[in-house]
């Protein structure tokens, strides 16, 4: 599914370069569930916007699919993004002026490339929202719903492209404890009944057991 072979990322602030990944190396299997972990600055993010194809590496290849990602051109990796590779951030990004509904179904109607028309869209979504217990909330504001809520929203606008690939950066990042491993059970639920592949970047252990791997980034390398 996922391969990062030597992967480095050097960031250059004035005249001095700063290595963040220094050769990480990692192979995802079809319907596994790994989980990253790390302190903070550690370079966790950015190791998962590599893998997504949001930030190119400074050197080394991720082989998703059977292709070498960032030899594609732009185009064409913003297809694979659309198309097979789901993102939850740890900041909701919902539009306050927008029903949770359309907050979930925004970044697919502007999507000229989507499979599937506006109606089928639609119907999508309300399902997504139902198994996460968020049915009687889809006309409801953001600012109406619970941080939880928000987070089983931005979950369900990752799940709306179908992926095969679900990347999650710090999803429990501003829950509370108990809420938190409502979320991770969410993912847990997802990644069983579907065989989707997930990537979970936490600092947190205890959050991270579930997953069927767990990998430390420690001085810019995985380590089991």
């Amino acid at each position: 599914m996922l391969e990062a072979i030597d992967i480095h990322k050097i960031y250059n602030n004035a005249d001095k370069a700063l290595p963040v990944l220094k050769g990480v190396r990692l192979r995802i299997a079809k319907g596994e569930f790994i989980a990253i972990t790390g302190p903070s600055g550690a370079g966790k993010s950015t190791l998962l916007h590599i893998l997504g194809g949001l930030d190119s590496p400074s050197k080394g290849k991720v082989i998703f699919q059977g292709k070498d990602l960032y030899s594609l051109s732009d185009v064409a990796i913003s297809k694979i993004r659309n198309t097979r590779i789901g993102f939850v951030f740890q900041f909701y990004h919902l539009l306050s002026e927008f029903t949770l509904l359309e907050n979930v179904l925004m970044p697919f109607l502007i999507n000229r490339e989507r499979q599937l028309n506006k109606k089928e869209l639609r119907n999508l979504a309300l399902k997504l929202l139902g198994d996460a217990g968020l049915d009687n909330r889809a006309t409801h504001f953001p600012n109406q719903l619970s941080g939880g809520e928000k987070q089983r929203a931005a979950i369900v606008r990752g799940l709306l492209n179908r992926p095969d690939l679900l990347l999650c950066d710090e999803p429990t990042g501003n829950l509370d404890t108990e809420t938190g491993e409502e979320i991770i059970s969410l993912i847990k639920k997802i990644n069983l009944e579907n065989q989707m592949t997930v990537v979970l970047v936490t600092h947190n252990l205890e959050l991270a057991k579930v997953a069927d791997k767990i990998y430390h980034l420690k001085d810019g390398v995985l380590v089991n």
